[in-house]
Formats: C-alpha cells, sequence, structure tokens
C-alpha cells in the first residue's frame, strides 16, 4: 500500500499546491451554511435535529464531488503525464486507488468542518446522535459511489468541462431514479425498483440512524464497478487495438462484466434480508420494542395486518410505502407464526377491494396531482387493517401520516409514529376480542369473589340484593373450572374470622349508613382479590341481575390486563351563548382532539354527571375544564374518587373567550368549577395564571404591502401566556412525563399541594415553570408593546418558578362530608314543621366518607392546552406541540389506569425534539459564531497546509559515482 499512499500524498498536494483545496472546501461550507440558516431555516423549524445539514447533501455532493474528480486523469492525459505514470513500478490500481483515497480525503475533511453545526444543535436541545452519525456515514458512503463515477469518466476524456458535465449527469441520473417525482409516474413494482437504484432514497434510510447492510453494500458495490471501470479504463491505454492483445482485452472485459453482474446478484440476495440493520437512535425508534414483542408472544388467535395501499397514489404517499411494508415484515418475524403481515393493492384485486370495502369500510380517497401534461384525480388506498377473531380497527392515512407546511409552499410528509400505531391498534383489538371466560383461563391462581354483607341491618330497598349477587357470582364460579370462587361473609357474625376494623385498615371498606337521620351502618361491598391486588366493587343503583353481573365482569376486568380501558371523559357541553346584539353564536372552543386521540388507544365514553351518580363501568375520569357544575355533579365526581377510582382534572381558572366588542381573544374567569373540592382534598388551584419569558410564541396575521399587493403573513410575537415547560422542568422519575420532550400549558394556573393535609398521601409535583415566571390576576391577555417594549406585559410581583402540575395518591376524605347532601331539599324557612326531603333514591345512602390508599388524583393547571382552538394556533408554529400536549394528556391516562406498556413507544419519535428557547438577538448570535467558526477553521486548514510544506524537507539526491570518467573527445 505504499505506492498508494504515494499517490494519495501526490494528488493532495496538487490540491493544496493551488487554491483548488481551500475554493473547495470554502464551497462547501457556504453552500451548506446557506441551506442550513436560510433554505431550510434551522430557528424557523424550532427543532434539536440537523436534518437541514443533510437534506440537500445527495445532490450538493454530486456537484462538488463531480469538480474534484474532473481534473484527476483528464488533466494527466491532456498533459502527458499519464503515459510517465504508466511506467512507473506502480499498478494501475493502486494509481485508481490511491487517486480515489486522495478525493475521499478532501471529503472527510469538508465533512468534518461541518461538525461545529452538529455542535451548535446538541448546545441549543436534546440532540439524537445517532441521526447525526447515520448522516456523516451516508454522506461518505454516498461521496464514494460518486467518486468512483467521477473517476470513471475523467478517465474517458482529456477535457475536464466534459468530465465535470458528465459526472453531474450520471451521478444525477442515479440520484433522480428514487425521487418522488420519477416513482410517481409509475406503480409497483416499479416504484420499489427504482427507489432501490436510487442514491438518494438510500441515503435517507441511514441519514435517519439505520445503518442497513442492503444500503452498505448498494454504495459499495457502486463504488468497486466503477472503480473497476476506471482501473480498465486505465489499462487499455497501454493496449493496442490489433489481434495479438485481443484475447487481454476480451478477458478483462468479461471479468469487469462479471464483477458487475455478482456486485448485482448480491444486492438482489440481500434485498430481501431486512433484520440485517443496526438502529443508532438514542431511543431505538426504528427497532420493534419490548412492549411489541410482548404483545405479540402472548397472542392465542392469529393476528392479520393487512396494508390497503394503491400502487397509483400521490407522489408524497409513494415513498413511505416501503417502510410499511418493512414494518410489517418485523411484525410477521416477531409473531412467529402467529402474524400474518402483508401489503396489497385492492385495485388491482376486485375480491381484496370487494373485501375492504363492504367487510371493513375502506374506501378509497381522492388525491390531486400534477404531472408535466395535466392536473388530474387519482382515487387511491392508504389504510392498514388490523384485525384479531371478530374485532377490527382499521388506521386511514390520517391516523399514520404527519403533514408540515415547508416554507416554500411545499409540504413534508412522513409517518408519525408507525409502531405505536401498529401496537395500540392491536392491543386494542386484541383486549376487545378477550372474553371473560379467557381470562380465567388464562389466570394461575383462582380469583377470590367475597361478598361482604351484614343482612340483618340492610335497608329494606336492598333486602334481595345478596341473593342476586349471590346467583351471580356462583355462576361465574360453576363456568369457571374453579378459576374463580366465590364467599359470603358476615363482618358482624363473630364466627366469620372478620371484624369491621380489619375491613377498614386493610381494603379501607367503610359501611353506609342506613340513612341520612340514622347513626346505624350496614355493609354491602363486593372485593375481587386477584392474586396480591385486591379491587373493591360498589353497588349502583341498579340492583338487578344484569348490572351485578356487569358490575362483577367489570371489575375483572379492571383487574385484568388483558381487557382495553374505559375512559371517562367529561367536557364542557357546546351551549351557545348570546352576543351583545341578541345573536346567538357558539363558544369557540370545543374538545374533540383530545377526544380522537384517547380513542386511539382506550374505549372513551362522555359522562353525564347530572344525576350525581359516580360513573362505575369505567375505569378512570378525565374532566377537561370543568366549569358551570352542579353539586351533584361534583358529588359524582367526589364519590368516584371516594370508591378508589382516578380523576384527572384539567383545571384552568381561565378560559378562552371572545372580547363582545373588539371580537378578539381574551379570557374569562372559570365559575363553579372544583376548585374548592380540590383545595379540600390538599391541592390549590391558585386564581391566577402564570407568565413565563420561556413561552410559545402566538401565531398572528400580519397584512404586508408588497409592490401594491396586500400579502397575508404569520407573526410569530412574544406570548408569555404559553407557558413553555421541558425536561428541565419536568420531575424525573415520574411516568407521566417519561420521555416527554416538551408541553406547552396555556393560560396555567398554579397548582400548591398543602403538605398538612396531604400528609400520609404519596404526592408529586410533575411540571414548573421557568424561574422567569410571574402571576398575572387579571383576564386581559393582550399585548402592549408601547408600553412594555420589552415583553408587552408587566411583570407583577415577583419572578420564581411555580408548579403547574401535580399527582397524589392514597387516601382522601370526602368534600361532602358533614355537608348537606345534594340529594336533600332543604325545608322552607317560612314552614316551622318542614323536614329535609331526599330527591335522589340510594345515593343518599351509599355515600362514602373516606376512599382506599388506591384513590389517584392528577391535577394539571390549565384545561385550555387541550383546547381544539389553541391546539391549532400551536400547529401554526411546531406541529409537535400538539402532540406534545396531547401525549401529556394520554401519559396521565396511562397512569391512572395503571396501564403505562405503550409509554415507552410514544414517547418514541424523531420529530419531538425540540430547541430551547431563544431569543431573536441570540439566534443571531449562535448564527454569526457558526459564520466565524467556518471562516477560522478554513484559513486554519491552509494555514496547517502550508507550514506542513514549509517545513518537509527536500529529497536528498545520490552524488554522481566516482567510477564515472568523461567520455574521450573525438578528433579528426
Amino acid at each position: 500500500m505504499k505506492q498508494v499512499f504515494s499517490i494519495t500524498r501526490k494528488e493532495l498536494d496538487s490540491y493544496f499546491g493551488s487554491p483548488m483545496a481551500l475554493i473547495f472546501l470554502g464551497a462547501f461550507l457556504a453552500v451548506t451554511l446557506f441551506t442550513f440558516y436560510w433554505v431550510d431555516p434551522f430557528f424557523a423549524r424550532g427543532l434539536a435535529d440537523v436534518r437541514p445539514l443533510f437534506n440537500w447533501m445527495p445532490l450538493l455532493l454530486i456537484f462538488l464531488v463531480a469538480a474534484l474528480t474532473m481534473r484527476q486523469w483528464s488533466e494527466e492525459q491532456r498533459s502527458g503525464t499519464l503515459e510517465m505514470l504508466m511506467t512507473l513500478p506502480v499498478k494501475p490500481w493502486q494509481l485508481v486507488l490511491g487517486k480515489f483515497l486522495a478525493t475521499m480525503t478532501l471529503v472527510a475533511l469538508a465533512l468534518v468542518l461541518t461538525l461545529p453545526l452538529a455542535i451548535t444543535v446538541a448546545l441549543l436541545g436534546p440532540l439524537d446522535w445517532g441521526p447525526v452519525i447515520g448522516g456523516y456515514l451516508a454522506a461518505l458512503l454516498l461521496a464514494a459511489a460518486y467518486a468512483a463515477i467521477g473517476l470513471f469518466v475523467s478517465s474517458r476524456t482529456d477535457n475536464q468541462i466534459v468530465a465535470l458535465i458528465s459526472t453531474g449527469l450520471l451521478g444525477g441520473l442515479f440520484y433522480l431514479v428514487g425521487t418522488a417525482g420519477v416513482t410517481g409516474f409509475l406503480g409497483n413494482p416499479w416504484t420499489t425498483i427504482l427507489r432501490a437504484l436510487g442514491t438518494g432514497s438510500r441515503f435517507e434510510s441511514i441519514q435517519r440512524g439505520v445503518i442497513d447492510l442492503r444500503d452498505l453494500a448498494y454504495y459499495l458495490s457502486i463504488a468497486t464497478f466503477f472503480l473497476a471501470l476506471n482501473t480498465l479504463s486505465v489499462e487499455s491505454k497501454r493496449w493496442s487495438h490489433g489481434a495479438g492483445t485481443r484475447t487481454i482485452r476480451f478477458n478483462a472485459q468479461l471479468g469487469a462484466s462479471l464483477l458487475g453482474i455478482n456486485l448485482l446478484l448480491l444486492n438482489v440476495w440481500l434485498y430481501p434480508l431486512q433484520g440485517l440493520r443496526l438502529d443508532l437512535t438514542q431511543q431505538r425508534e426504528y427497532t420493534l420494542s419490548n412492549t411489541t414483542k410482548d404483545l405479540l408472544a402472548n397472542l392465542q388467535e392469529p393476528l392479520l395486518i393487512r396494508g390497503y395501499i394503491s400502487e397509483k397514489s400521490h407522489p408524497l404517499l409513494n415513498p413511505l410505502r416501503p417502510r410499511i411494508e418493512d414494518m410489517l415484515h418485523e411484525y410477521a418475524v416477531a409473531g412467529r407464526g402467529r402474524v400474518t403481515a402483508d401489503v396489497v393493492d385492492p385495485t388491482s384485486d376486485p375480491e381484496l377491494e370487494a373485501e375492504a370495502n363492504q367487510n371493513y369500510n375502506i374506501q378509497p380517497v381522492p388525491f390531486q396531482v400534477a404531472d408535466r401534461y395535466q392536473n388530474a384525480i387519482v382515487n387511491s388506498y392508504f389504510d392498514v387493517l388490523v384485525r384479531y377473531g371478530d374485532q377490527n380497527v382499521v388506521l386511514s392515512f390520517r391516523d399514520l401520516i404527519e403533514v408540515e407546511p415547508l416554507r416554500d409552499g411545499t409540504i413534508d410528509v412522513r409517518l408519525r409514529n408507525l409502531e405505536y400505531d401498529l401496537t395500540s391498534a392491536i392491543k386494542k383489538v386484541v383486549y376487545g376480542f378477550q372474553s371473560v371466560e379467557s381470562v380465567l383461563a388464562a389466570i394461575d391462581e383462582p380469583v377470590e369473589f367475597t361478598l361482604f354483607v351484614t343482612p340483618d341491618l340492610l335497608p329494606a330497598e336492598l333486602a334481595e340484593a345478596p341473593q342476586t349477587i349471590e346467583k351471580v357470582g356462583q355462576e361465574l364460579a360453576e363456568k369457571s373450572n374453579g378459576k374463580f370462587t366465590f364467599n359470603v361473609v358476615n363482618p358482624d357474625d363473630p364466627n366469620s374470622g372478620v371484624t369491621r376494623q380489619q375491613l377498614l385498615e386493610e381494603y379501607g371498606l367503610q359501611p353506609f349508613f342506613v340513612s341520612l337521620f340514622s347513626n346505624d351502618t350496614y355493609y354491602l361491598h363486593m372485593l375481587l382479590k386477584n392474586g396480591e391486588s385486591a379491587q373493591v366493587i360498589y353497588p349502583s343503583t341498579d340492583l338487578g341481575e344484569g348490572a351485578m353481573r356487569t358490575a362483577i365482569e367489570n371489575g375483572l376486568k379492571r383487574s385484568s390486563s388483558g381487557f382495553l380501558k374505559t375512559v371517562g371523559l367529561w367536557t364542557p357541553p357546546a351551549t351557545p351563548t348570546q352576543d351583545m346584539f341578541g345573536q346567538m353564536q357558539q363558544p369557540i372552543s370545543s374538545w374533540t382532539s383530545i377526544e380522537e386521540h384517547l380513542r386511539q388507544e382506550y374505549n372513551v365514553r362522555p359522562v353525564d354527571l347530572s344525576t350525581g351518580q359516580p360513573p362505575l363501568d369505567i375505569d378512570t375520569l378525565f374532566l377537561v375544564m370543568p366549569q358551570n357544575l352542579t353539586d351533584k355533579e361534583r358529588f359524582a365526581v367526589d364519590q368516584f374518587l371516594m370508591r378508589g377510582g382516578s380523576v384527572i382534572v384539567a383545571a384552568g381558572n381561565y378560559a378562552l373567550d371572545l372580547d363582545p366588542f373588539t371580537q378578539g381573544l381574551t379570557t374569562r374567569p372559570v365559575e363553579n368549577g372544583l376548585r374548592e373540592m380540590l383545595l379540600h382534598y390538599g391541592v390549590d388551584v391558585q386564581q391566577s395564571m402564570v407568565m413565563d419569558e420561556q413561552n410559545q410564541p402566538f401565531p398572528v396575521p400580519r397584512v404586508r404591502d408588497v409592490g401594491g399587493f396586500q400579502v397575508q403573513e404569520i407573526e410569530a410575537i412574544n406570548f408569555p401566556f404559553f407557558v413553555d415547560v421541558r425536561p428541565d422542568g419536568m420531575t424525573r422519575g415520574e411516568a407521566i412525563v417519561a420521555g416527554l420532550p416538551a408541553a406547552t400549558l396555556s393560560f396555567v394556573s398554579p397548582v400548591v399541594l398543602d403538605p398538612a393535609k396531604n400528609e400520609g398521601r404519596e404526592t408529586a409535583v410533575l411540571m414548573t415553570s421557568s424561574p422567569n415566571s410571574w402571576l398575572r390576576t387579571t383576564a386581559d391577555i393582550q399585548p402592549n408593546f408601547e408600553l412594555y417594549p420589552e415583553r408587552g406585559y408587566p411583570v407583577e410581583g415577583e419572578m420564581k418558578s411555580y408548579s403547574l402540575a401535580v399527582v397524589v395518591q392514597g387516601s382522601f376524605e370526602s368534600y361532602f362530608k358533614d355537608k348537606p347532601s345534594p340529594f336533600v331539599v332543604e325545608p322552607d324557612a317560612s314552614d316551622p314543621e318542614a323536614s329535609p326531603t331526599p330527591t335522589g333514591p340510594q345515593a343518599d345512602v351509599t355515600a362514602l366518607t373516606t376512599s382506599p390508599t388506591s384513590a389517584r388524583l392528577v391535577v394539571i393547571g390549565s384545561g385550555e392546552f387541550l383546547d381544539d382552538l389553541v391546539l391549532r394556533l400551536s400547529s401554526q408554529i411546531v406541529q409537535d406541540r400538539v402532540l406534545n400536549n396531547l401525549q401529556l394528556a394520554q401519559n396521565a391516562v396511562d397512569w391512572s389506569v395503571e396501564d403505562t406498556d405503550l409509554l415507552e413507544i410514544r414517547a418514541r419519535g424523531t420529530y419531538t425534539r425540540l430547541l430551547d428557547p431563544l431569543t431573536q438577538e441570540q439566534q443571531t448570535t449562535w448564527e454569526m459564531g457558526n459564520y466565524i467558526v467556518a471562516l477560522v477553521a478554513l484559513l486554519l486548514v491552509g494555514g496547517l497546509w502550508w507550514l506542513f510544506r514549509r517545513n518537509e524537507q527536500p529529497m536528498k539526491l545520490d552524488p554522481p559515482s566516482s567510477n564515472l570518467v568523461d567520455a574521450p573527445a573525438t578528433g579528426d
């Protein structure tokens, strides 16, 4: 290899001996910085990744590598030095490899000079270095392929301009064949073949942080083949064209052809091997999680995952098909024969299309596409079906993709979180298919169901309830094959072995009062013990056999991990209001996004609390912006918590509203909410709003005059009411905020825990604002930059960090203890003989005053952070803010129902890493700093090479030999 390195050194001396190397490096850095900060504006995107650095790399390297290689052989041929090289004791392949290494050294140096950009991103946000390493590796491999092509082209001509143009055209051809603009004209399998041949499409795969053996083999195959052709081209310079060298020429050409065929066959052979890859991402985003593998390993029935994707679809959707196919293949492999996964085109098979339309209501979606000749409408499929037993879930393209508008007016379409979408759908169908009998059959230890009842003390209306419960319990026990045991225990019986005190201490069971005006108490409690867990089942107002069976089965399902949980969701009713002109108008706030998001993983049931009855058929109660509640509704919430339930309250004290005069946005105080009840529980949602210098900007439309034309733009202004909470404001170790990169809490109130009231409970502060926060007690949210040019708002009081969300678990005391029952109508004061009148049949006699220790309470000081209007406004700045807020809500539900399996998958995502908040001055400082660092690095490279050349010692020649004599002169 000594000869190879000598050739490499010679070529590098040639590069740096002229301004060419510095011009190349300078041009590369200038174009890279321009695309990073101006074409794909880094700070405007707000994401901590280096996508702008590598987005244009496949095209950029074509021209830069072509400029480097154009003179390698063309200059040798033009100047006549090629013949001298051929006379040296160096083989042609060594010449070729030496020039190739010189080119790659210069490209690698250029890429090293861009590292300050990646370091800058890492300093400004939580950068994932996996895609960075993948991007640089992909750039080197791509440059190697282009360099081999350029060297071969340069060896075929003595004109540098011809070599430059030819290399650019050939490299551009390899890039274009895999782009959406070309593959959009064709359907499968041509689309798949062309994407496999495209250098750009292969680059995207490695750039995202996945090192696939197939991609490595592809780039190395191109480089090897063209380097072989280059060697053959150089070797042919020494051949004559006569018959004497015909055999040599034929064997060399045959060898090159066989090499090309073998490399092609190698790539064909490797193509189906999808598991030979390395996931470099920090959270292993492209590798199936253990949660998914465990779910697939426990399947009892065959699972079908089928993608209905048309070959002819929208050009932006076509590149996503290979990703879906690869992911479905991984599910099939992990399923070990229990999972059937495939991707089909319904338009090519009438039976499949009829099945999709009739059985699963999968319909084609019309997409508008445009090509060189016309605009057209294409009806295509882009859906994924997940079927297990008699349960199925269909994921449409809206469920699978994210769309991000770009500054140039185009859009970026990408898969949202494919594994999470598929695994949550699988979990939904699997848990929905399970029956009580199948769960009982799967458990190892019998489930103990015990009815604690005091029959002598039961009210008359409950006299027959024990017989009904006993009948249902005995029927379940008979069908369970010994997996379900039923017992009846009277705690007042001395021979029962159980006392009332033991029930209170071990399970938190408190007796019910016989009536409002009696001190006698009774027991009618059902306890379900599944292993080490114990769950109390309380009777509802319906004491029929069917209701009892449903209550027991629901309790059994809740105690098992094999059933889909049910979330009871309460949102403010959409009641029209009357404006100042007497016109009815709909409220500006709505809450459909959170409901749709929760439905992806849970059964979501809107709850009606107006009857005062706690909903007993749900696993957790989620209240969003509670307001205008009656005492009966508060009683229902209180009693749900007293029964050991989990309650999540997005309890903001200020709600969005329209100003009646300006029709601009304002806020109004929330009335008749849960503030007093939460304060009784030890959680104070204070009557103020947190304002934070660390905030998400607010999009404001602005009209600008451009040459007489009115152009409407969106301008982002500082808006301290949108508090931006980053990981440093989240409590580590808490599952609700685990893996959450950020969240924006809008119009949030401080949430303070009362240490005295929460003594003996487990408490935690989930989120806090930044130290540069203050409080505002007025509802006006309009900025005034004339009076307050720096922030737009006055700083009222002390600037410090405020807690914004808390979690409490333990035993709570009922808010209605020692208070009048909401079901009792107070007597008329004018009638001295009148007495309180109960208005509820049995709600009053089943009221609990203390909850078991399993009760959970999550309080977030904002309800507007889930408002559809606020989410739409946030999405105009950064789309991922919307997903983060919804993810926070879903994490809270997961924790409340103790179902955190999907938290790991949901937290994984490439596009959710946000930059730290920066002012415009700070952004300019970082940008100018990178320009200066690039210039200094360029000058440093040139200076170091100059010093190296200056200190290089000249080669010492051997002196003439002493035995040499002058030739004798010749005379006439």
